[in-house]
């Protein structure tokens, strides 16, 4: 059986955005696999900045996203599943693509040990998720 497709498109949408000077974004489904800021979360959805210049030690393996950033001023470790990656799309223009939210194996293991090969970024953005700021806006490209 082959891996799926979904790390790699969301790793080839985050280069083009770095490329071509946009922001990405990705949108999680939240739930009990996921290590965000829970006060961020709005009707079991986040919405994060995986800028280089927004996270530190950012990396997308074909499991797990992780990377740490500031919220609220405080440093913090978010671990998501691949497989919750609802989308990502450019801040800037709205352009990205959408995905169905995985299922992860039962036996998989809560998050990975922690790596830090690829220090990026100095993690001082606090990113779209304070919570009196308004609600981000998605374009479907088809």
């Amino acid at each position: 059986m082959s891996s799926s497709t979904k790390p790699y498109m969301i790793r080839a949408l985050h280069q083009w955005c770095c490329d071509n000077d946009h922001t990405p974004y990705i949108v999680v489904w939240v739930n009990d696999r996921t290590d965000v800021p829970r006060e961020y979360v709005k009707n079991n959805e986040i919405v994060l900045n995986v800028s280089y210049s927004a996270t530190k030690n950012l990396q997308i393996d074909n499991d797990w996203i992780s990377f740490s950033a500031r919220f609220g001023g405080m440093s913090r470790d978010i671990w998501v599943p691949v497989g919750n990656v609802m989308s990502i799309f450019a801040r800037e223009t709205g352009e990205g693509m959408g995905f169905e939210v995985e299922p992860m194996p039962e036996d998989a293991a809560l998050k990975p040990a922690p790596s830090v090969d690829q220090p990026k970024g100095d993690g001082d953005d606090p990113g779209p998720n304070r919570p009196s700021g308004g609600r981000p806006s998605l374009r479907i490209v088809k």
